[in-house]
């Protein structure tokens, strides 16, 4: 193992450092790195299935609750009430056994997607260049950047090419920063270390060689990681929590009250104590967190089959409120196949140099991949020069071009192509027809026409240049006094059925905006093939020159933004969020600032790497269809969540607080605490599997909003309703049939469970019950629950947990009381639903 390289190695060469760490300029030996890594402080062995899965059981008991009533049980064992005690544990571990295995699951699927989208890095290994996961990268190794890398770890240039790095992560500065090799001073500050590159940053432009000196914890950005480590809620996760510390109040409230008042009548301190304990916990929203996160994890597992990664299981919700999509045109309202319509010159002529030219250009292009070049490459050139390649100026996003020299063997040429405007830019001379050069000025009204004409017509044009140069190196300052040589026309076709898509977005209530660097002729254009009438465009400069507040407005009403830069991507998505949840899609570098500036982020699998990992979702084919499963998918796991909030605030939530006030009015407990907890166990197997539940075809075709207010309306109008069956329970039971303590008990848990099976089938669904197709095992476990819950008081062991049978006509009554329940709560949830329904 090799000596820990000092903190401070910018004051060094790489000479030195392949010295000290026993590497090279060709990187390490797969066998060194394999060594190495398994010494490492970022090398974590995994925990077996085993080990993780006995974390996770015991952590089913870990809410105070759950603690106090255990240790509850234990104590009465101790002070010689043992009668109860195994039971009751019974049904707790029993309980915490059908979480643990749901949450187990969930888990799985989440292993199994952060695993689909581990960032890889090109590393050098054995002399050859190979994709690892970033987080196998070791000390010593060499690494290959391009534009649009993330960096895996701190390191030391070797080589540069007009590298410009983005480090904002680390120093807040959103302008990129240029890096070149050298040794600096030991003191040279952070954002001045021009010869290191940063974890955490990402390559704007350019391409590099860096050796790697620090590695996870060691890092710069490893070690601010683990001294802040903050994350951020989504609106759905605040109101949750909000929602169970709500409810958690309320429950510790009462259960404390029916406590000490249960003390001051004399009743049994341990049997008091067990009765406020098993209340609380059925009272407690304690499977919220697990619905929630079984949803959830379901709901990723069903998009992942539609071919949408989940990178951030909370985003989902999110998504299901989305109301707006942005997206770039290509790839997404294109089919993103460039092909090459034509090369013609300045004035539309179809011309064999600008062919030339662009094919050398592309050919020799080495740093940011694009569909452009890729089209390019696949010229038929009949030209029998073999160039040789002297040098290249990477394309980046604030030149807008690629220059390539090259030397032609008569010749040495610089070849640059790029945005129009920026290349008309730096040309002070055209190539006519006749083959003369002469000065640009003259010519460039026609030139600009013509680039006019090519954008109505639906073709993106780009321009090229050329000149002579008499060295064998170059730079971005090289980029003046050009030739003009001609246009590349490209042709992207509208995707087939991207009308019926958008058509079916407009259905889920989500509109769509397009966002792109193109001509506004081009982009009007395209609106007008995918049937936006009289589309209105908004272009880059005429936002520049609009005031916030001014632009809240102005979006509201565009159709397209064109000509937009990327920095320009951002302060529109915040604009449209005043007004809209919105979603932003992209895959290249000028897209990051937009995915991290909108409600939800997403990117493709294809993207470059920073754009992948700003986003929450990350599509595994470019197309609009896929995201219309992906909102569908988020709107069914809002609705199923929100199923078990309502079914906790409604019945379950109503039924313990009958229960409690009976205990103070009675002489006896209304029901035993393991009765209690038994019921919990019968009704959580069918409320488990909402997170599986059909959702009605009306609830996904708008956004789901977390309303706390509309809950808190639910609860009031649902807990009454409740609770006034508890007393017409309560009522019938004791002075019109009169029953003693333990048929009393037993007839009051066979109502308080079917009441909470049967409301689940109510409040699942906005319609009348009847009209809903439940889903299969939200069914069978229900009607399971409804057969064991009314046979129990017949079998065996009724007696062990204080039940009896009941006469035919107790049952009868009882079944009777739940028919009229029924009824009633599903006319009275259309009612609410159609009332509170905006």
């Amino acid at each position: 193992m090799q000596p820990a390289p000092l903190n401070d190695f910018w004051q060094f060469d790489a000479p030195y450092w392949f010295q000290k760490l026993d590497t090279s300029v060709n990187g390490l030996a797969q066998s060194d790195a394999d060594k190495i890594l398994s010494q490492s402080d970022q090398f974590v062995k995994k925990s077996s299935h085993f080990q993780k899965d006995f974390i996770l059981f015991v952590s089913q008991f870990k809410s105070p609750l759950m603690l106090l009533l255990i240790g509850a049980v234990i104590l009465s064992a101790f002070l010689g009430d043992t009668s109860d005690v195994f039971i009751i544990l019974f049904i707790v571990i029993s309980t915490g056994l059908l979480s643990f295995f749901q949450e187990r699951n969930a888990g799985r699927v989440v292993e199994k997607l952060q695993s689909m989208i581990s960032l890889k890095s090109t590393v050098l290994r054995d002399n050859k260049a190979q994709e690892i996961i970033s987080k196998n990268v070791v000390v010593g190794d060499i690494l290959l950047f391009k534009a649009g890398d993330m960096i895996p770890a701190d390191c030391l240039l070797v080589e540069a090419n007009e590298l410009n790095v983005n480090e904002a992560s680390l120093t807040g500065e959103s302008f990129p920063v240029r890096k070149e090799l050298g040794v600096l001073d030991e003191k040279t500050e952070l954002s001045k270390r021009t010869n290191c590159l940063w974890e955490g940053a990402n390559i704007v432009s350019g391409n590099a060689k860096a050796l790697v000196i620090q590695t996870g914890a060691n890092t710069i950005f490893g070690s601010i990681s683990q001294s802040v480590s903050t994350k951020i809620e989504t609106t759905f996760e605040k109101g949750i929590k909000d929602f169970g510390f709500f409810l958690m109040k309320i429950t510790l409230v009462l259960s404390m009250f029916i406590l000490i008042v249960n003390l001051l009548n004399h009743k049994s301190v341990v049997d008091s104590a067990l009765f406020a304990l098993a209340l609380a916990v059925g009272m407690a929203p304690e499977l919220l967190p697990a619905i929630t996160t079984i949803a959830m994890s379901a709901g990723a597992k069903r998009m992942l089959e539609k071919k949408v990664i989940v990178k951030k299981l909370a985003s989902i919700q999110n998504l299901g409120e989305v109301n707006l999509f942005c997206t770039d045109k290509t790839g997404t309202i294109t089919e993103g196949i460039i092909t090459v319509w034509a090369l013609v010159n300045g004035f539309g002529e179809d011309n064999e140099l600008v062919k030339n030219l662009a094919f050398w250009n592309a050919t020799f292009e080495t740093g940011y991949a694009n569909p452009i070049d890729d089209a390019l490459k696949k010229l038929n050139i009949e030209s029998k020069i073999h160039p040789e390649k002297l040098g290249e100026v990477p394309y980046d996003f604030i030149r807008k071009r690629l220059s390539i020299a090259i030397d032609n063997q008569t010749e040495k040429l610089l070849i640059t192509k790029g945005a129009f405007t920026q290349i008309l830019g730096i040309c002070t001379q055209v190539k006519l027809s006749n083959r003369n050069v002469e000065n640009i000025s003259s010519y460039q009204p026609e030139i600009e026409r013509r680039f006019e004409e090519f954008g109505v017509k639906g073709l993106r044009a780009i321009g090229i240049c050329y000149k002579n140069i008499d060295t064998k190196t170059i730079s971005k300052d090289d980029e003046k006094d050009m030739i003009f040589a001609g246009f590349i026309l490209l042709q992207d076709p509208v995707k087939a059925g991207i009308i019926e898509t958008i058509e079916a977005l407009k259905q889920l209530q989500v509109n769509l905006k397009i966002i792109t660097g193109d001509n506004k002729n081009v982009a009007k254009s395209i609106a007008l093939a995918i049937g936006i009438e009289n589309p209105v465009v908004l272009t880059g400069s005429e936002v520049l020159n609009t005031s916030s507040d001014a632009l809240k407005l102005l979006v509201k009403r565009t159709h397209i933004f064109a000509e937009v830069e990327p920095q320009q991507k951002e302060r529109i998505i915040l604009a449209l969020r005043k007004t809209y949840t919105v979603a932003y899609m992209g895959d290249g570098i000028n897209d990051v600032t937009a995915i991290h500036a909108a409600d939800v982020g997403i990117s493709v699998e294809n993207a470059v790497d920073v754009a992948r990992e700003a986003a929450d979702f990350v599509l595994m084919e470019k197309d609009l269809s896929v995201l219309v499963e992906g909102i569908k998918e988020g709107r069914k796991t809002f609705a199923n969540t929100l199923k078990y909030i309502f079914i906790n605030t409604g019945s379950t939530f109503g039924n313990m607080f009958s229960v409690a006030v009976a205990s103070l009015l009675l002489p006896f407990l209304p029901m035993l605490p393991k009765q209690i907890l038994l019921m919990n166990f019968i009704t959580d197997f069918p409320y488990l599997t909402v997170a599986s539940d059909n959702v009605d075809g009306e609830q996904l075709d708008k956004p789901g909003k977390w309303n706390l207010k509309f809950i808190r309306n639910y609860m009031i109008i649902f807990g009454i309703h409740s609770s006034l069956f508890d007393i017409i329970t309560f009522l019938t039971l004791l002075y019109v049939l009169k029953v003693k303590e333990a048929t009393f008990q037993t007839a009051w848990f066979i109502e308080s469970i079917v009441t909470e099976l049967f409301i689940l089938f109510i409040i699942r669904t906005h319609k009348n019950f009847f009209k809903s197709k439940p889903g299969k095992y939200l069914f069978l476990l229900s009607i399971a629950g409804l057969i064991l819950t009314i046979s129990m008081p017949y079998l065996p062991f009724a007696h062990n947990i204080g039940l009896v049978p009941l006469p035919f006509k107790y049952l009868a009554v009882m079944l009777l009381i739940v028919v009229a329940y029924i009824i009633t709560a599903d006319i009275l949830k259309v009612w609410f639903f159609k009332k509170y329904k905006e």
